[in-house]
């Protein structure tokens, strides 16, 4: 499997920092891990408020979702009933290091990572963890697994502009009805159908702060060296529709969503080594 840069994904590189550089072809892994928040564990998508581990971008086995594990699983068969999800909901970047530490202590070889949406999806814009922040914790997660597990290889995926969720909902009643009784993310989607200048200058600011975050991630996935990849911000760059999200909550990926997700990471991460 060759991944190739397309004009998204070229785009999404000069918006994270990150420089697009040709992956060497890599063994597929015998253990995965995916970390992160309820993204990471398919919540919502396939149930009411419940997580759906076997529909997650990463570490699911439902054939539906084409995982990374089922994608890695047909390459080589070292994989079998090796994809572990130490992804919690409600997560934020500080919680990555106690997750990290789990993969370190299975012994994980390749790590999926998407986390942040909660870092930003706060009560007040006051209360977002400071992109500064946000590339502390990640480099402490990064610095705990390099320890334990040298050899493991990290993908940083990207997380989804926000904005685009508020864009693609806000004149839908029944997103707006559980985005305002659910307080989901009230630093984007409070006042959903206001287009007033403070709100949309809200907006614009969370927005900004995502952007930070995958900066930072790109940053960080960079200073660990060539064992890891970002998507280049290509889920942030994807333009999803409310078909991508759970009629749930009108916040978490819907299957389809999550199948999304799994191309878009897979194909701009490693290039893996076919052993047949």
């Amino acid at each position: 499997m060759i991944a190739r840069l397309g004009p998204v994904l070229a785009a999404a590189v000069v918006l994270s920092g990150a420089a697009p550089a040709q992956a060497a072809a890599q063994p597929v892994p015998e253990v995965m891990a995916a970390l992160g928040d309820s993204i990471s564990t398919g919540f919502n998508a396939c149930g009411w408020y419940v997580s759906c581990t076997s529909r997650s971008w990463s570490a699911g086995d439902h054939k539906e979702i084409t995982s990374h594990y089922l994608r890695l699983s047909k390459l080589s068969g070292t994989l079998q009933k090796h994809n572990l999800n130490f992804a919690v909901p409600g997560s934020t970047s500080a919680d990555l290091l106690g997750q990290v530490k789990k993969a370190v202590a299975a012994k994980a070889d390749y790590v999926t990572i998407l986390i942040g949406a909660q870092d930003a999806c706060t009560r007040t814009e006051k209360a977002m963890t400071p992109a500064s922040t946000y590339r502390q914790r990640l480099d402490a997660a990064l610095a705990e697994l390099r320890a334990g597990m040298p050899r493991a290889r990290v993908l940083i995926a990207s997380i989804p502009d926000l904005r685009r969720l508020w864009q693609a909902g806000r004149r839908n009643p029944l997103a707006r009805t559980f985005w305002t009784l659910g307080r989901i993310c009230p630093t984007m989607l409070a006042n959903p159908s206001s287009v007033k200048r403070a709100d949309t200058e809200r907006r614009n600011r969370v927005r900004d702060r995502v952007i930070a975050y995958n900066r930072a991630a790109a940053q960080a996935c960079a200073a660990y060296g060539p064992r890891c990849r970002t998507d280049g911000g290509a889920v942030f760059s994807y333009a999803f529709t409310l078909d991508h999200v759970s009629k749930w909550d009108y916040f978490h990926p819907s299957a389809a969503g999550q199948r999304v997700l799994a191309e878009l990471t897979f194909k701009n991460g490693f290039d893996w080594l076919d052993p047949r």
